[in-house]
């Protein structure tokens, strides 16, 4: 589950892509590799990687990646040369890019502009293009058998792509399910660098659980629209690939579970509730709170965590609840759309003016997030109708240090609802110095997750793996 206005509001600032293109032939010929430099944005420095692939009489192709951010592939829409001068116009962000190029030193030097913000950024050709270490990821060749499936939604008629991995040996196998996080996911759920659940995937194969995870619909290689799609919907997914695993001669039906991370930990309890055929779940930071509760909860953790004023914090906090309000209960669109404008209008009025012009620039694309079918339905949703109705065995971890999902609050809600279940096979465990990615960290901030090289915590990874075996004997 990803932080709201990090996600949707300042981090497409970050996301910038640049074209670069020169006077001459021999200067477009130069330029042709990989540039990267750094922006400053709210005292941070984030790296970004411009790779440019070739000129084509008057059109460039060329990428960006904003590496500390996870953005990869974001295609510059026009590109516009005159002497030295150049000109980037990058479309779907709305971003304007400046600048001059020196081949003498290998740079390109500009400005960047989005909406009122701007700031100078100057690029370095290299060769190299840097990595960070991911020393859990495995390598092939793998010590089972992998096999790349599709499965359908038949309810929605949408057709999955995924991978699944199968212990070596004969028999059936006790199988699970992986149910990525909110926002869409390949079926890696990859993030930063880190691809988690092929991390998981790998750990449980190797110890004699069968595991599909797959790409979310209109993601990757599964088709559909995701855009479209509210958790209702992902639900119908993960249980059509639930269904899926039934079918298969090597897998054990009646030890077949699902592991959700996140939103993925919504989800499961989604089917089970109706489904009585799944053996266990797992739930990776899934929320015991409201939709609503958890998001509120999220942003002043996270804002805090970052050194923002109590008085600041505070009244974001009190703007939240009230968009929040209108968007879970005014229903037309144009009319939340004038409500949550005029709060924010009023908000404004309370900023000094450098905070003013930087919120005026994310008006539009927070009230557009706050109104899409998902956004409404997680404030919404209530995990207590699903988990009253759980009695299939339950493993739910959260670490401790994680801020999208807090940790003491979630877990004992979701006790206190399995026990309202008459659910007497449950365990509830949180885990030291773990954050919303089970990554061992110091501060639990979303900031860390690109910087920390592991990717899942082995204790977590033994603790899960133990818990499944013992509830699939």
């Amino acid at each position: 589950m990803k932080k709201f206005v990090l996600k949707k509001g300042i981090t497409l600032l970050i996301i910038l892509a640049l074209g670069i293109v020169a006077k001459a032939q021999s200067s477009q010929e130069f330029v042709i590799g990989n540039w990267m430099g750094n922006i400053e944005f709210q005292g941070r420095k984030l790296a970004i990687v411009f790779r440019i692939i070739n000129f084509e009489k008057d059109s460039v192709t060329a990428f960006m990646d904003s590496p500390d951010q996870g953005a990869k592939d974001i295609k510059v829409s026009r590109v516009t040369i005159k002497e030295d001068s150049v000109y980037i116009r990058v479309k779907s962000l709305g971003v304007s890019i400046n600048g001059i190029l020196n081949m003498k030193d290998s740079t390109i030097s500009g400005q960047f502009r989005q909406s009122i913000f701007k700031c100078p950024l100057t690029l370095k050709k290299t060769d190299v293009i840097s990595e960070r270490k991911r020393p859990q990821l495995p390598k092939q060749p793998y010590p089972y058998q992998t096999k790349d499936i599709s499965f359908n939604n038949t309810t929605d008629n949408v057709e999955l792509a995924g991978t699944i991995s199968f212990p070596d040996g004969s028999g059936k196998f006790p199988a699970v399910v992986l149910i990525s996080g909110s926002g869409p996911q390949n079926r890696d759920e990859e993030l930063l660098g880190h691809k988690p659940f092929l991390v998981i995937a790998d750990y449980l194969t190797r110890n004699g659980i069968a595991v599909l995870r797959y790409d979310d619909r209109g993601t990757a290689k599964s088709k559909g629209d995701f855009s479209k799609g509210t958790t209702y919907d992902f639900a119908r997914d993960a249980e059509a690939a639930f269904m899926y695993l039934k079918t298969l001669d090597n897998i054990d039906t009646t030890r077949i579970g699902l592991m959700g991370h996140s939103e993925g930990g919504m989800i499961a309890p989604i089917i089970v509730s109706g489904n009585k055929s799944v053996r266990f779940i797992v739930l990776l930071a899934g929320p015991g709170l409201t939709g609503k509760e958890i998001i509120l909860k999220q942003s002043v953790l996270i804002a805090r965590a970052g050194g923002e004023k109590e008085d600041k914090i505070n009244k974001a906090n009190d703007l939240n609840k009230k968009i929040y309000k209108i968007a879970i209960k005014e229903k037309d669109d144009s009319k939340a759309k004038a409500k949550i404008r005029k709060l924010m209008d009023e908000y404004v009025e309370g900023l000094d003016h450098e905070e003013s012009l930087a919120f005026a620039g994310q008006k539009d694309i927070i009230i557009q997030q706050v109104l899409t079918p998902w956004f409404r339905t997680f404030l919404a949703f209530d995990p207590k109708q699903y988990l009253t109705k759980t009695h299939c065995a339950v493993l739910a971890l959260n670490g401790a240090n994680d801020l999208q999902v807090p940790p003491d609050e979630d877990l004992a809600a979701i006790e206190k609802y399995l026990k309202k279940a008459g659910n007497s096979n449950y365990t509830v465990k949180k885990l030291p110095k773990l954050n919303h990615l089970f990554q061992t960290c110091e501060t639990g901030s979303p900031e860390e997750y690109i910087k920390i090289e592991e990717t899942f915590s082995p204790i977590a990874l033994e603790l899960i793996k133990n818990w499944i075996k013992e509830n699939t004997k």
